[in-house]
């Protein structure tokens, strides 16, 4: 297996003694999408920003292409394409300008920087808007602006930190299919989210991560498959009846499952065989559902068992 990434035991600590990462280790395959999943506060965005030479660790150390983050940072910085969490373009240049500008810090020919510009100014349907003043883009449009930035010198290495947050459907779409093109011409990507579709859709490999560290790690089937072989989804009559369950659940099965308003949702190691006896101690209680449902499980099941948090209820702010 080639690496294209390696940490091993980064630390990073913030002015009050914050351990943003505390000890991470991760290998990323050369030419894969690897995922990292967390909530807020979990370490994400530090670890993209000391793997890209913004921040320096604390200790451990870390590779990219064979180049160490500290010692060879420059050599890191020309092989790398990295789009934050929020655009960085320059908002009094026009949208051809701010690329083209990219195009000359990454040393690309004049005729290499405009060709490829105009491919992606037209991929994020921006061509109508190449000549506006970028300060006049909606958000959605420098959001997708600052991509092609990333993505104008065809990196090997491509660091998306929530990438798609602020774009519409198609869009989201559209950059997808852009990532899975890099990919299979050999780019390797590594990938923060919160959207679990996005996740299961575009990573080979996904690592969870809270507090600083890796707790879990593998294919999107073999994260779903620890969860065992379904999820029974359960609507109560009301909040209150979802509270009950929830509390009683915990007392004879030993598991506390999640509940959103009246509905819950508990993983079964057993599936289907589990059923019956979840129906007769909900029926000695007086708490029939309204309505019950079997699914496979998804990565926002292995979040929640894992983090305690829902990744659709993630909120802004805290550490990263």
């Amino acid at each position: 297996m080639t690496l294209a990434i390696e940490a091993v035991d980064l630390v990073k600590v913030f002015k009050g003694g914050v351990r943003a990462v505390d000890g991470l280790s991760l290998e990323v395959e050369a030419g894969t999408v690897f995922g990292l999943l967390g909530p807020n506060g979990a370490g994400k965005t530090t670890v993209v920003r000391i793997l890209t030479t913004v921040f320096l660790p604390d200790s451990g150390r870390a590779s990219v292409l064979g180049h160490d983050v500290v010692t060879a940072s420059e050599e890191v910085r020309a092989n790398i394409g990295l789009a934050g969490q929020f655009a960085a373009v320059d908002e009094n240049l026009t949208g051809l300008e701010n690329l083209r500008m990219i195009g000359q810090l990454t040393r690309l020919s004049r005729n290499t920087a405009v060709a490829r510009a105009n491919e992606l100014l037209e991929l994020f349907e921006l061509t109508d808007a190449a000549k506006r003043i970028a300060k006049t883009y909606s958000g959605g449009m420098r959001r997708r602006l600052d991509l092609a930035a990333a993505l104008l010198h065809k990196p090997s290495v491509l660091f998306l930190d929530e990438p798609t947050t602020g774009l519409d459907p198609y869009s989201r779409q559209a950059l997808w299919g852009v990532i899975e093109e890099l990919v299979n011409e050999g780019t390797t990507v590594l990938l923060t989210t919160q959207y679990m579709e996005e996740a299961d859709r575009l990573s080979n490999v996904i690592a969870v991560v809270d507090h600083g560290k890796v707790i879990s790690q593998g294919t999107p089937s073999e994260l779903k498959s620890t969860l065992g072989a379904t999820v029974i989804d359960l609507e109560m009559s009301s909040n209150e009846e979802a509270d009950r369950l929830g509390r009683l659940l915990l007392e004879k099965i030993g598991k506390q499952p999640r509940l959103v308003g009246a509905g819950v949702e508990l993983p079964l190691e057993n599936g289907p065989a589990q059923v019956r006896e979840l129906l007769e101690i909900m029926e000695a209680a007086d708490l029939m559902p309204v309505r019950l449902d079997l699914r496979d499980p998804s990565l926002d099941d292995v979040f929640l068992s894992l983090t305690g948090h829902v990744a659709a209820e993630l909120q802004e702010g805290g550490r990263k």
